[in-house]
């Protein structure tokens, strides 16, 4: 249940572009066909599936305060903290250029439509989030982490999905000329929200403890009062 319910929240939930906004520049850019939707959204879920749990085993055993302790007692006070950025970009651009080979090797069309977009997932700030919340939430296992970056990596996908096939049907719709392009993307895009945001509730119902009867409270407090009188009254007595 555990893995179940990170992955639902990761898409749903704590989904990158509603709750957070992050990746928005690709969102945008790359939103106006569903089959370049479809191509970059593929790159991103493989990206974060890859990088976050790589990320995670450099967090848990190189990066954090003692982490490196497995190598000898005298490694054990040394704090790599402040290389995060750096470690996590180092990964997350050897994914990428990885992607980029394979999606200009087999699918040129995609690659020659993506264009500069696919080069800069590498600084998509979804990508580099994905990592930085699974190290801030810190997440306990490496299975919790891949589950994290698949599930965010999708939530991601289904945004730029659902966007990129309302803007193919905008182009017949009579939209006022002052909203046509970012304008009307920016308005669906927060009622998009709006909705994602719904499912904040989906996961913890039954957290709250049943309240008792205030009935039965008072009942409990006046027949405590009384035996409390009734034994002053026999010792004054």
């Amino acid at each position: 249940m555990e893995y179940l319910e990170l992955f639902l929240k990761s898409i749903f939930i704590d989904n990158m572009v509603f709750s957070v906004f992050l990746g928005m520049c690709s969102y945008l850019a790359v939103s106006k066909k569903v089959t370049t939707a479809v191509g970059l959204g593929a790159a991103v879920i493989f990206v974060l599936a890859i990088t976050v749990p790589l990320n995670w085993l450099l967090d848990q055993y190189v990066l954090q305060p003692g982490a490196l302790s497995w190598l000898g007692a005298e490694y054990a006070d040394y704090d790599l903290s402040f290389l995060s950025f750096i470690m996590f970009i180092a990964t997350i651009a050897t994914m990428v250029q990885l992607v980029e080979i394979v999606v200009e090797k087999f699918s040129p069309s995609l690659y020659n439509s993506l264009g500069i977009f696919l080069p800069l997932i590498a600084v998509n700030c979804a990508i580099l989030g994905g990592s930085l919340f699974m190290q801030s939430r810190e997440i306990p296992t490496l299975g919790l982490a891949t589950v994290y970056g698949v599930g965010s990596g999708i939530g991601w996908f289904l945004a730029i999905l659902a966007i990129a096939a309302i803007r193919e049907k905008i182009r017949y719709s009579n939209v006022p000329p002052a909203l046509r392009g970012l304008g009307i993307t920016f308005i669906i895009t927060g009622l998009m929200a709006i909705g994602f945001m719904s499912f904040g509730g989906m996961l913890t119902g039954g957290d709250e403890e049943p309240k008792e009867d205030k009935t039965v409270q008072v009942e409990t407090v006046n027949q405590d009062s009384t035996k409390e009188l009734a034994n002053n009254t026999t010792i004054n007595e």
